[in-house]
């Protein structure tokens, strides 16, 4: 009888460790196979690019040059043809939408650092549109080639602005050349890394430069205010990139990931073949949500977004940092769609990139993820590690927080935010 209940105990030991030590499902992705690659490499060049951008320019092909110009942000791709078709584009400028014009304003600022200085000044002196203005003096301001007179372009905006969207973006626009401080300081990280922020809620910190070429780091803490710990007993870290495509400021479309709030509400996978299927985190913004949703508050029967209603998720001493609401003015400006996820593109589009081999996005919180080009298994994952840490801190909902550190010209770093996490303890 005891020499039953032994085998049976240690059977019963055997099917238990066996089902504990069960590895993670594997997880393909066919495109990262080599030969897959190089034929969708080839298929954007010679049809997303070259074929449509060999169509003439006219209101029936507009669409077709802009799906030309995002293949060519995506590869970074360049050359004396495609350089003469953009001439060619500015030739007709004033005959193309605004729709065009965005697309070509957001290739200039990926791909072109001051080439078309010139015709970007002129098309933002002739425009009607808040967006495309912003766009023409965001790539003008970068290249730091044009003196703002700051009246003139106030007096300007005004006649532009229509709705609320339009006063989102000239707002930021206007911070913007005012060359006011946007900047955090370390009182108001202090403030952040204190337990009474956003308490009882689960918090994806993520902590970028201003120079978003250099990844970001993500952490996470718990509902009860502790910051999950890796299998080593550090606290969990992955890099993140927050770098979009086109480099363009948070408040603007495809822009780079805006600082401030964002809601986490739950797991999702994507079907992108640019995402990829590792799971993803799912996060909206204000305006792109109800505010029942974002403060997670089904008694709430207000359904207007209000700053005031942005600034109840900030302590008092850091409610006049402009920088925290970047998030609240791109929702309002009508961007979407920004969550954290992995990475399918090809990295080697970017070799030669400070942030290689991690790839931007469209403006979303990106990990570093790696595909066998052999059989498209996947191989390495910051974004699994992210969401077994957020599933360590009890799930996907509460909040995530983006927010600029110095301006060091390096990646953030885990020892660079421990002293903050210590002395909040």
């Amino acid at each position: 009888m005891k020499k039953n209940t032994l085998l049976l105990a240690l059977f019963l030991f055997t099917c238990l460790t066996t089902t504990l030590a069960q590895p993670a499902p594997v997880v393909y992705f066919k495109g990262a196979i080599k030969s897959n690659k190089i034929l969708l490499q080839r298929n954007i060049i010679k049809n997303t690019i070259i074929n449509n951008l060999s169509l003439p320019l006219t209101t029936d092909t507009e669409e077709n040059w802009v799906d030309a110009f995002a293949g060519m942000e995506l590869l970074q791709y360049r050359s004396p043809w495609t350089t003469g078709r953009i001439s060619m584009a500015f030739d007709s400028i004033k005959n193309t939408s605004d729709y065009f014009k965005r697309g070509l304003m957001e290739l200039l600022y990926a791909n072109y650092d001051d080439r078309y200085t010139k015709q970007v000044i002129f098309l933002m002196e002739n425009t009607s549109s808040i967006k495309v203005y912003a766009m023409a003096a965001e790539y003008i301001r970068r290249n730091k080639t044009y003196q703002f007179p700051e009246k003139e372009i106030r007096n300007k905006i005004s006649q532009m602005v229509k709705d609320e969207k339009d006063e989102a973006i000239a707002s930021q626009l206007l911070s913007r050349i005012s060359s006011k401080t946007n900047k955090i300081d370390n009182k108001i990280i202090a403030t952040i890394f204190d337990p009474e922020f956003l308490k009882k809620t689960t918090i994806l910190f993520s902590f970028q430069r201003p120079n978003r070429n250099y990844p970001g780091l993500a952490i996470v803490r718990d509902s009860t205010g502790n910051f999950v710990l890796d299998d080593y007993g550090n606290i969990f870290s992955v890099p993140q990139l927050a770098r979009s495509l086109s480099n363009l400021p948070g408040y603007l479309t495809n822009g780079n990931t805006p600082q401030g709030i964002f809601r986490m509400c739950g797991f999702d996978t994507s079907k992108s073949d640019y995402i990829g299927p590792t799971t993803n985190v799912q996060l909206t913004m204000p305006f792109e949500t109800s505010l029942q949703h974002f403060f997670d508050d089904s008694t709430i029967i207000d359904t207007e977004w209000t700053l005031k209603w942005y600034k109840q998720l900030l302590p008092n001493n850091i409610q006049s940092c402009k920088a925290m609401y970047e998030s609240f003015y791109a929702g309002q400006a009508g961007r979407t769609e920004i969550i954290a996820h992995g990475t399918t593109v090809n990295p080697d589009y970017y070799k030669g990139e400070i942030y290689y081999p991690q790839t931007p996005t469209a403006g979303c919180l990106c990990t570093k993820e790696l595909w066998s080009e052999t059989d498209g298994k996947r191989i390495y994952s910051d974004q699994q590690k992210l969401v077994a840490a957020l599933q360590k801190a009890g799930g996907p909902k509460g909040y995530c927080v983006v927010i600029e550190l110095n301006d060091e010209d390096s990646p953030v770093s885990l020892p660079e935010i421990l002293p903050w996490i210590k002395n909040n303890k």
